[in-house]
């Protein structure tokens, strides 16, 4: 039809399924196994419906102010988006313009490429080393723009801050984002970099380390100018991003801080259960710091596993895609879960091998 021409036509980002089974195990998209603070199941009850019917704040203000207390940076340097995907989108659209190709890994969040063709930036991915860490030399080509996990996903290897620096001081003159989804599980943040780089941007999210994934909450935090660039770009597109429960509940959840610190070590306690007996059954992978572990079995295909795993309702992620196609994406989920898993790989394994 010749109204398709003008048609922007995409290759959609592919989410992890999303089944609704009963006594299913859920170990594919990330989420927490554990539910948020205290606090915010008691705030949600008694949340005031009537107020639904009025616009939400616009500003999220006691949502920034709370984040901005939290991490000891000024409100004008926080910046929130309904998920860190919106974050992220946004950011693209504000900062990724010069026509130059922006850079981020080769195996990294597979939404990336799919923003930069949404928004008709050009790209160019950098491969990651044999042992799936970023190479920072590949940073130092001209370009329009750089963005790249840490924790990386799916690998869930952290750079060192050295790493991220030496990229970042190698890039002034282009905006640098470091998506840290994961960082709530092993490593240290970036923030201190803040200081030194006002061209330096984080993202973080409530998604996973916060366990408000249904709510959509995700922010970034950047110099002030950053900021107001970001607020004009959004204030443009709509004023009105965050509901009024998500800012609510996401305060709540900011201010239980023993809580958060609770469920992320307990999480990261399991994974490094886990990794033990992974490779006890002959799984191999890189030392995730983030809340999944990357494994590929030495002799049995990934895809075989995973579709083995599914028929027992055990869920977790497996990608058709170069270098990554006999590798599964495990997220931790609790003890009792993962041990569900491991005694059926136990087992499988063992037939399949006899």
């Amino acid at each position: 039809m010749k109204w398709e021409e003008n048609i922007r036509k995409v290759v959609p980002y592919v989410a992890g399924e999303q089944p609704n089974k009963p006594n299913m195990i859920k170990l594919n998209t990330n989420e927490c196994p554990y539910p948020p603070a205290p606090g915010v199941e008691r705030l949600a009850a008694d949340l005031n419906c009537d107020a639904l019917r009025l616009y939400p704040d616009s500003n999220t203000t006691p949502l920034v102010n709370a984040l901005a207390e939290y991490y000891g940076v000024k409100k004008e340097q926080v910046f929130v988006g309904v998920g860190s995907d919106d974050v992220i989108s946004m950011a693209f659209m504000t900062f990724f313009n010069s026509g130059r190709p922006i850079l981020f890994p080769d195996v990294t969040y597979s939404f990336y490429d799919v923003w930069a063709d949404l928004y008709r930036i050009p790209y160019k991915t950098c491969a990651l080393d044999e042992n799936w860490h970023i190479r920072p030399e590949d940073y130092k080509q001209p370009n329009g723009g750089i963005i790249f996990p840490n924790p990386n996903a799916p690998t869930g290897l952290y750079e060192e801050l050295s790493v991220v620096e030496e990229i970042i001081s190698a890039n002034p003159d282009v905006i640098v984002m470091v998506d840290e989804a994961y960082i709530d599980f092993g490593g240290v943040s970036a923030l201190p970099l803040l200081e030194k780089y006002e061209n330096l941007l984080i993202i973080q999210t409530f998604s996973k380390s916060r366990a408000m994934a249904g709510l959509r909450i995700g922010f970034c935090i950047g110099s002030e100018k950053l900021i107001k660039y970001l607020n004009d770009v959004k204030f443009s597109f709509n004023s009105y991003t965050m509901n009024m429960p998500s800012q609510i509940l996401g305060v709540e959840a900011v201010r239980d801080d023993a809580y958060f610190k609770e469920i992320t070590a307990k999480i990261q306690a399991t994974r490094e259960r886990v990794k033990k007996e992974l490779t006890a059954l002959g799984f191999t992978f890189p030392d995730s710091k983030a809340n999944f572990i990357f494994a590929s079995h030495k002799s049995i295909p990934a895809k075989e596993i995973y579709q083995a795993l599914r028929e027992q309702d055990i869920y977790v992620r497996f990608w058709e895609k170069a270098r990554i196609n006999n590798s599964l994406r495990i997220s931790i989920g609790t003890d009792e879960q993962m041990d569900t898993m491991l005694a059926f790989l136990r087992q499988y394994i063992k037939n399949r091998t006899e």
